[in-house]
Parts: structure tokens; sequence; C-alpha cells
């Protein structure tokens, strides 16, 4: 069994129980198996056509699924069609929409200790998210996160890492002195800015370029596919290759889970494999000719030699006390996969 199907596979345990005193009859005889159905389900996230998450994403979800001829079918809600990331969360606990892509932060407001996910240097790379969501590890956050809102984690991937920007390189800690930093309001990320040193700004993603344009921040990160989308070499001067972040989202359904047949949920989960691949696949594949395009060109200068060990260690130092109870469990149980 694939890693995420073994995932996937201890949630049909819960509903083993009632499936198996519905079918009890009065004979001796085999139980009779459970009659499938055929569904249409809704999979909505907040990502345009051409992004990795939708295009790699939820486009190959759809596909493989089709492919599998089990009598489902996905319709995919892109761009926020169907709300926000907390009015879709809220939609997912509620059987509204049966699929989403979320980020782990926003998950944080249905599951706090699940916004981990998203601490500075909590993750190597993107082997080291696979391999932590592949191992028996990862069981305390998926199932706190079941047993907490009746959602069901299909898997997991890295949508790139998060880098930094300035007109200054900025390649240690200290390089983040005095600056202001802009970085997204959700508390995990306030507190990545404290783990890194940095003195933290919110600004609405929509409004930063022209915050950085005016000097009302003096920089800020994303991933790379972001500073393209927001043309940011047009107003600062450097990206500093930090990696300071993973960018993860994490494929999420609604109870309807246990409404679908064993058949179903084999080919609903290898379809999320699938697709966890094909985003990881095209993430690097499109950060690789980014940067390619950016070392040969004078858009803005590439920092290569950022000291990560004394960024990481900084990090590590700090949400080992200032996490308590689950988030430090969880923490803990990422860092026991690294490397």
């Amino acid at each position: 069994m694939a890693p995420r199907s073994r995932k996937v596979a201890l949630f049909a345990l819960a509903a083993v129980p009632a499936l198996l005193l519905a079918a009890c009859g009065t004979g001796g005889g085999d139980a009779p198996a459970v009659e499938e159905q055929e569904f249409t389900l809704k999979l909505a996230h907040s990502y345009t056509d051409t992004q990795p998450q939708a295009e790699c994403g939820a486009q190959v979800i759809a596909d493989e699924v089709a492919a599998a001829d089990v009598g489902l079918t996905i319709e995919i809600f892109g761009a926020s069609q169907l709300g926000g990331d907390a009015d879709r969360i809220a939609s997912v606990v509620s059987g509204d929409i049966d699929i989403d892509i979320q980020g782990a932060s926003a998950l944080g407001a249905v599951y706090e200790p699940i916004s981990v996910l998203d601490a500075a240097f909590a993750f190597d790379d993107a082997d080291h998210l696979a391999a932590f969501m592949a191992s028996e590890e990862s069981d305390v956050l998926v199932q706190g996160f079941a047993d907490a809102s009746g959602v069901q984690t299909l898997g997991a991937w890295s949508a790139g890492a998060r880098h930094f920007t300035a007109n200054v390189p900025i390649t240690e800690p200290a390089d983040l002195e005095g600056l202001r930093m802009r970085f997204p309001g959700s508390p995990q990320f306030l507190l990545n800015a404290q783990a890194l040193g940095a003195t933290a700004t919110e600004v609405a993603y929509e409004e930063l370029y022209l915050a950085l344009q005016q000097g009302l921040v003096d920089g800020q990160e994303n991933p790379i596919t972001n500073l393209v989308a927001l043309n940011l070499p047009e107003v600062q001067d450097y990206v500093s290759l930090s990696a300071h972040q993973l960018n993860t989202n994490l494929v999420i359904m609604s109870s309807k889970w246990t409404q679908l047949s064993e058949r179903q949920q084999e080919a609903l989960s290898a379809a999320v494999d699938t697709a966890v691949a094909s985003v990881t696949d095209c993430v690097v594949a499109g950060e690789e000719t980014t940067l390619d395009e950016w070392r040969s060109g004078d858009a803005w200068e590439v920092v290569e030699d950022v000291d990560r060990d004394a960024f990481s260690e900084q990090a590590e130092e700090f949400f080992l006390n200032e996490f308590t109870g689950e988030k430090l469990t969880v923490y803990e149980a990422i860092r026991a996969t690294a490397g």
C-alpha cells in the first residue's frame, strides 16, 4: 500500500463497525457487500488555473479519478469560487464542500496543531515533508485533525519554499535587524518572523507590490511562483534563497469519505498520490526555469550563500521553547523524521 493510501486506510477503519452492523442479517451466510453509489464530488481551492496546485494538483486528481471509472466525478471550483480559506474550511466540516486544497496555517483555525507544518525550518525540504507524511510519526497530526474536525487528510505536498527579498542581501539572521519585513498575518507566520529574527509588518498579499514600491515595508518572503506573479523584481534588488519555510498544502475531505466504497476510496487515494508527485515535479521544474532566467539576467541579484544553518538553529531553539502541548508533540514528530 502506498504511504498516503496507508494513512487514508486508517480512517476507513472508523466506518467498519457501523458497516458491519448494517450488513448483519438473520442468516448465517456471508455479509452482503456495501452497494456502490455514484457521486459527484466538489473539489475547491483558491488558486488560478496556471498555478501548480491547480494545473498539476486538482486537475490531476480529477483526471485520475475519471480514468479509474469507479462511479466518481470530480467537479473543480478554483480561484476561491466557493469562498475564501476560512469559509471553505467551514464548508468542508459541514459537508457542503467534499474536497479542498488548503494551506496548513489556514487549517489551524479548525485544529491549531496542524499549523505547525508551516513553522520555519520545521522541514528540511520537500523530501522531508514526504517522509513525515509517509511515516507513523504523522499519525499524531492526521488523526488529531480528524478527531477534532471530522475531516480526513488525503495527502500533502509542498508548493515550493519561501525566500526573502529586499533591497539588501539577507544571508544571516543579523541581516534582518532594522528591516520591516512583510509576513502574512496568520499566527504561525508571525511566530516564524520572531523565530527568524525579523520585525513583522502585516500587509495584504494584493497590496504587497505597492507597499514595497512606496517603501512602507523593506522586504518580504514568498515562494518563487508568487515572486513571479507579483513582479517583485521590479521593486526589490535582491532575492535571498533562504528556503526558510515550505509552502505546504493539504488535500482534505469531508465525512463523505465514509460513504465511498472501498474501491472508490482506493481510487481517490491513488489519484491524490499521483497529484502529490505531479505538483512536486511541476514546482521543481518551474523554479529551476525561473532561477536560471534570474541568474542570467539583470532583473535582480540572486543571493545563494545564505547561512541556512544559522537560521534553522535559531528557529528550532525558538520553537522548542515556544510550542507546548499538542503543538510541541507535532513539531517534535516532524523533526524526528528529519535527515
